[in-house]
């Protein structure tokens, strides 16, 4: 897949989830809750351990699944997260290294943002699509007011997005949102159903 059609099949859904745990094992068993509930595309957080492990492991047993790498930081990480598997690598800053590094391999990059400034920095760097974070400490007003000025965003709001006002992002314009344990909590079951209530209203807000 070229790098387009990433980030066209990671946003399709207008979420993915995001797995942060204490080791690989707890990682793949949690990014594969994901899968199973229904979402096609998981990041695994790099401040797991051994989370490359885990990104690998679960590139392997679900071929079909879009498994990315979060908290990448530095040139070398998003390089050692590509040979590991991952379709798409996401950071909390924006670090032009990460972006090459990441082009080079035909890997799509989400560095983080939080003003108007380091938006228009990501875009010139070639970023796919900006991660707007923390999400908690904007809201989708704002994000609406944002792409006022600069309607060519791609954003994708996470940390701190809940059930409920994930729609509301999206309905301000946002991509996709990414979010973690509010997707999976209670089980497999009761996250499928959460889920695919989820879809729905985002599919709906849009």
């Amino acid at each position: 897949m070229f790098r387009w059609e990433i980030v066209r099949a990671v946003t399709e859904q207008r979420v993915f989830g995001i797995v942060r745990t204490s080791g690989p094992d707890e990682a793949v068993a949690a990014a594969e809750a994901v899968l199973d509930a229904g979402l096609r595309a998981v990041e695994v957080a790099l401040t797991t351990p051994r989370a490359l492990a885990a990104v690998a492991a679960v590139t392997e047993r679900r071929p079909e699944a879009l498994v990315g790498a979060g908290t990448v930081l530095d040139g070398a990480a998003a390089r050692a997260a590509v040979e590991a598997g991952a379709r798409f690598l996401v950071s909390p800053n924006l670090h032009r290294e990460v972006i090459r590094t990441g082009h080079r391999y035909g890997v799509p990059v989400f560095p983080g943002v939080s003003t108007p400034t380091e938006i228009v920095q990501a875009l010139e760097e070639g970023a796919d699509a900006v991660k707007i974070f923390p999400a908690s400490a904007v809201s989708p007003s704002w994000l609406r007011d944002v792409r006022a000025a600069l309607p060519q965003v791609p954003a994708i709001p996470t940390g701190g997005v809940t059930l409920d006002n994930a729609p509301e992002w999206i309905a301000a314009g946002a991509v996709a949102c990414g979010m973690g344990s509010a997707l999976t909590s209670g089980g497999t079951r009761a996250a499928g159903e959460r889920i695919t209530a989820l879809l729905t209203r985002l599919a709906q807000a849009r």
